[in-house]
């Protein structure tokens, strides 16, 4: 996996101190969201606790996180090795106390900014995970908002993050051959989305929309085509999901800041698709 990584990593700076050792410290990190243990339980061996969560910040900030993931996403792609079936979902993470942070006199609490993507939801204090899955269950794309928060409001901008670069000349790739999805993202906006990107469309309809739609009779137009036995394939967001989640750091969130969380995301996303 390494030997597939390494390549990818920034280059030491020109000027000033080299980085400390991009293994131990990617593996730092790992092991910090694998356990989720506090930044300070971080063993010896792993080198500082500071240099690995500096560099999950400072490599989340520049973008860095997510052009490696990228850059795997395209190497496999010119393996043939992503299925185009694309499931989209969300998932709720409770959020630790020590990701909402103490009211601190004359600042509002964290929870009251929304680039933090904190919320209330019904499980209390959450964060919503929104991402797309290619048909192995591996992910392809994350954007988080706060745990009260819609699925269908955030179905395009999951979309518009599913890019592909190709490793030879070509645009990236950013349509998927189908689209599968639950019933809370039946709209016509969405089926509207989907049929102007020539991308075919699984998902089901709720019952009171097609009993809206009875009801109009014949002015209530056509049911939207329903793929059974391909919707039978949704399952592989789930799975995604899980896989992401048996990262004990990603089940829970204790990060105050959701680009450190996000972060996360995609190294635990890079290294399910170097394990390919």
């Amino acid at each position: 996996m390494w030997d597939r990584i390494e390549p990818l990593m920034p280059a030491d700076p020109l000027r000033g101190r080299r980085w400390a050792n991009h293994r131990r410290t990617l593996e730092a990190i790992a092991w910090k969201y694998r356990t989720n243990s506090p930044w300070r339980d971080l063993p010896n061996e792993l080198g500082s606790f500071q240099t690995a969560h500096k560099r999950l910040i400072r490599w989340a900030v520049d973008g860095t996180w997510e052009r490696i993931l990228a850059s795997v996403l395209a190497a496999a792609d010119s393996d043939d090795d992503i299925d185009w079936t694309v499931s989209v979902d969300s998932t709720v993470v409770r959020a630790h106390q020590h990701a909402a942070g103490a009211l601190k006199r004359g600042r509002r609490n964290a929870v009251s900014r929304p680039d933090h993507a904190l919320g209330r939801s019904r499980g209390g204090l959450s964060t919503k995970v929104h991402l797309a899955a290619d048909g192995r269950a591996r992910p392809l794309a994350f954007t988080l908002t706060a745990g009260q928060a819609g699925d269908a409001p955030t179905f395009e901008k999951v979309m518009t993050l599913i890019r592909v670069p190709r490793t030879g000349p070509g645009r990236p790739r950013t349509r998927p051959e189908a689209v599968l999805a639950d019933r809370a993202y039946s709209s016509r906006a969405i089926r509207a989305q989907l049929r102007r990107r020539g991308i075919r469309t699984v998902i089901p309809q709720p019952s009171d929309q097609i009993g809206h739609r009875q009801r109009r009779g014949r002015h209530g137009g056509r049911p939207p085509g329903f793929d059974r036995e391909a919707y039978k394939q949704r399952n592989t967001v789930e799975r995604c999901i899980n896989r992401l989640k048996q990262w004990r750091g990603l089940a829970t969130r204790t990060d105050k800041l959701a680009i450190a969380y996000q972060a996360a995301l995609h190294l635990a996303g890079i290294l399910i698709w170097t394990r390919r």
